[in-house]
């Protein structure tokens, strides 16, 4: 049975992957950060580690955890936890900007390192991270978390690159609009500025299960893509990114 360790399993698709893939016979290893969270996950049948990413001890502890319950041995990482600050730049704060990081990319860094070890002692296995339709493109009032998923894509292209000679593949899922619990969480740096998505972004939200046939295929395909848009609106953003001038798709986005 193969493991796989799991990032932000308390709801939206972490859950969802947790469930789908206990289903499919892997050994599903879950994470959360509160107490509460954990107790509903172990009472699911899931084993188990609470994980505040934003703790460098934490992801340490944490990992440590992992490593012992697979005996050194790990098929894949799931880096899906994560979080959203969302404000115009000028009104988010050093310190909030460093907290998105943390959470993010810093232990994303952290944690993957730990855990890499047990995955080449497997012989091989997945590393797949959740990016997001703005670690594509930027846009007004989503500066931080952009620049958070901006930094998982580039050090996501560096890893798979820096592992080349190995059996372990590196994958990015970059969702678009999802019908989860994100935008409810988004911490918001201007909360008489509050920052929603356009109304034209209900058109192309798709229910979190749209991510499972992309995570299906990145965890058993011999050849797994690089990158696994979900969503029309995500399609159409990279494409527009890479064929329309910067000034056009200034124009375009500075009214999303």
């Amino acid at each position: 049975m193969k493991s796989i360790f799991i990032t932000g399993c308390s709801s939206g698709i972490g859950l969802l992957a947790a469930n789908a893939l206990k289903a499919r016979g892997y050994r599903v290893i879950t994470s959360c950060r509160k107490q509460q969270d954990y107790d509903k996950l172990v009472e699911l049948g899931f084993e188990a580690v609470l994980l505040d990413l934003d703790d460098a001890n934490s992801v340490e502890q944490a990992a440590k955890q992992v490593l012992a319950l697979t005996n050194n041995r790990l098929y894949a990482l799931f880096n899906n936890a994560g979080f959203g600050v969302y404000g115009k730049l000028a009104s988010i704060s050093r310190q909030q900007l460093e907290a998105q990081f943390s959470t993010n990319f810093f232990a994303v860094h952290q944690l993957t390192h730990l855990l890499l070890p047990a995955i080449k002692n497997h012989g091989g296995g997945r590393i797949i991270q959740t990016s997001s339709i703005v670690g594509i493109i930027a846009t007004p009032g989503r500066g931080a978390y952009s620049a958070s998923k901006y930094a998982l894509e580039a050090w996501s292209d560096v890893l798979r690159l820096e592992l080349a000679d190995t059996d372990i593949k590196v994958c990015l899922i970059e969702p678009g609009p999802l019908k989860t619990q994100f935008s409810t969480n988004v911490q918001q740096a201007e909360q008489n500025h509050v920052v929603k998505n356009p109304p034209i972004a209900k058109r192309f939200t798709l229910p979190p299960e749209a991510i499972l046939p992309k995570l299906y295929h990145a965890l058993e395909s011999r050849h797994p893509k690089v990158r696994y848009r979900v969503t029309l609106v995500t399609t159409l953003a990279a494409i527009a990114k890479r064929i329309l001038p910067d000034k056009l798709m200034d124009k375009i986005l500075a009214n999303k």
